[in-house]
């Protein structure tokens, strides 16, 4: 039994419990078809308890469930024994940091819409240091390292990344004038990376209130099990209904198209730097 299910275990067990619910189908029928006790599918759909690629082929089978690459996609994650880079950061951090980075390895791509700040995959260490020191309470000085060290690792993925910056973002200075424009440099040089598009959302677009918070976008192995990241008071939260995930696709090709262009936002950025 777990004690704390990851967010990608507790994604899988909301996906069978959602197969079921499909089926008409109780717990008590699908812990039959299984031959093990009802406790055993409700640990299971609460992510408390793993599943067999055995087992749970045989439960999708029970469920009807002729969506193969789906079930591929389902066995992948329960079988997946991986021990990720963030595991060394188990019990030293907060889980939804960990959840995040776990969700950002798994994922086939991801789209960003960030308002406020630099988004943590494009900050360099000095602002994202900024950033972690103006946290109320404040940190120690040892759990500040550790915060900047695990966002820093967080940036080593390759998967196509696009990300729209609001121009808000561009200008608030988390730090000094010199962090700034290196910050700003930054951007300029990882909008150049094959697996980065990074586009501007100016002040100038007549009301326009699409990117009225920050939002991320990760597709899954399929677009069933794609999620999207929301920041809130307590911390990250994970959205993956379909009704939900339909509404922030069209939402962020919405507020992608009155965006900048590649280019243009390049050309944007780089103009930044030249007021500082």
């Amino acid at each position: 039994m777990r004690r704390e299910p990851t967010a990608r275990q507790l994604r899988l067990a909301t996906e069978l419990r959602r197969l079921r619910e499909a089926a008409g189908l109780t717990a008590r029928e699908a812990a039959a078809m299984l031959g093990v006790g009802p406790a055993q599918i409700t640990h299971i759909e609460s992510g408390l308890a793993g599943v067999s690629e055995k087992r749970l082929r045989r439960l999708a089978s029970h469920y009807a469930c002729s969506d193969e690459d789906f079930i591929a996609a389902l066995t992948s994650m329960a079988t997946d024994r991986t021990r990720g880079w963030w595991e060394e950061y188990r019990g030293l951090l907060p889980n939804a940091f960990l959840d995040l980075s776990e969700l950002e390895h798994h994922s086939t791509f991801l789209s960003e819409v960030s308002v406020v700040f630099v988004p943590g995959l494009l900050q360099t260490e000095a602002y994202a240091r900024a950033l972690f020191s103006s946290r109320v309470p404040e940190l120690t000085a040892e759990e500040l390292e550790m915060r900047v060290r695990h966002r820093m690792a967080r940036q080593r993925i390759t998967v196509p990344y696009e990300v729209l910056v609001h121009e808000a973002a561009l200008r608030i200075r988390v730090s000094d004038r010199a962090a700034w424009r290196a910050q700003l440099l930054r951007l300029v040089e990882l909008s150049e990376a094959e697996h980065v598009t990074l586009r501007v959302i100016p002040f100038d677009l007549d009301g326009f209130s699409r990117a009225s918070s920050t939002m991320t976008y990760a597709g899954g192995p399929v677009p069933k099990l794609d999620t999207v990241v929301r920041d809130a008071p307590h911390g990250s939260v994970f959205i993956d209904s379909e009704a939900q995930l339909s509404a922030y696709r069209t939402r962020f090709r919405k507020v992608e198209a009155v965006s900048l262009d590649p280019i243009r936002s390049g050309d944007f950025i780089h103009r930044l730097t030249k007021e500082l």
